[in-house]
This record gives C-alpha cells, structure tokens and sequence, in this order.
C-alpha cells in the first residue's frame, strides 16, 4: 500500500485525485503501478487502477491477469471494478472506502457479484486512515 500511496502523491500536482494503485505479480513483485491522470490526460477513463492494469497486462504480455494483485488507495468505482473483473485479476487490496462511489461493497459489490464468471478476493481497510487522509486533504484544499 505504500508504494500505491507513492502513485498517489503524483497525481494532485496536475489537479488530479490523488488514487494511486499498483499490480503485484503472483510471485510479489511489482508489475506495474499507476495514479489518476484524467485531469492530465483528458481521459475519463485514466483511472488509477485502469492504468495500472494496462500496464501490468503490457508487462506480461497478456490480458489475463490471473494470480496478480492490485493494491490501491480507494475502493474502485464500478468502471474500475468491471475491469478487475474482466482482467481475471486474483486479489484486489483497498486503502479507504468510497461510500459514493465504491464498487467492492461500500456501495455497490461488483467484483464479488455472483452473476458474473470471475470474483477476485478482496481485502478493504489496509492503512485506511492514511488513504482517507490524503483524500480529505486534497478536497479540503480544493
């Protein structure tokens, strides 16, 4: 969670929510790692948690991400939870959760859905007030 909370820290400069993720390979090493960047980019879909699947699946070479582990600093939106879902992602680690938004059973639990063909095992609350805490800040100071 450290290094997703480094991620973050790179996002608020360009005015972006500070979320930042990382993927865990199956044998813990760092695959790849990413920060939102919509504000940055233009692009809606420049989520914390998109990039760095993308990016995990190009290190890889492959789309199925089975086994690997993203760790980020809020609970994903229901976006980002369909595409841990399509990755075939193993295990989703989040930091603070998004009664707003959130997607992995704060307000929604797409990921645990039992319709679908993939549910990832999910662990919420990992240094939950530090994650929270850079988020409150951030709004604060806006």
């Amino acid at each position: 969670m450290r290094q997703a909370l480094d991620e973050a820290a790179q996002a608020a400069p360009a005015g972006d929510v500070p979320v930042g993720a990382v993927v865990l390979g199956p044998d813990g090493a760092l695959l790849a790692a990413g920060h939102n960047e919509r504000e940055a980019t233009g692009d809606p879909t420049a989520h914390a948690e998109v990039l760095a699947l993308r990016r995990a699946a190009a290190a890889l070479g492959s789309w199925r991400l089975t086994g690997c582990t993203l760790v980020v600093t809020l609970e994903p939106c229901t976006m980002c939870a369909g595409a841990l879902v399509q990755s075939r992602i193993g295990r989703v680690v989040y930091g603070a959760r998004d009664e707003k938004a959130g997607a992995a059973g704060s307000l929604w639990d797409v990921v645990r859905d039992r319709r679908l063909n993939h549910r990832p095992e999910v662990i919420h609350g990992v240094l939950e007030d530090v994650c929270a805490g850079l988020l409150t800040s951030f709004f604060r100071d806006r």
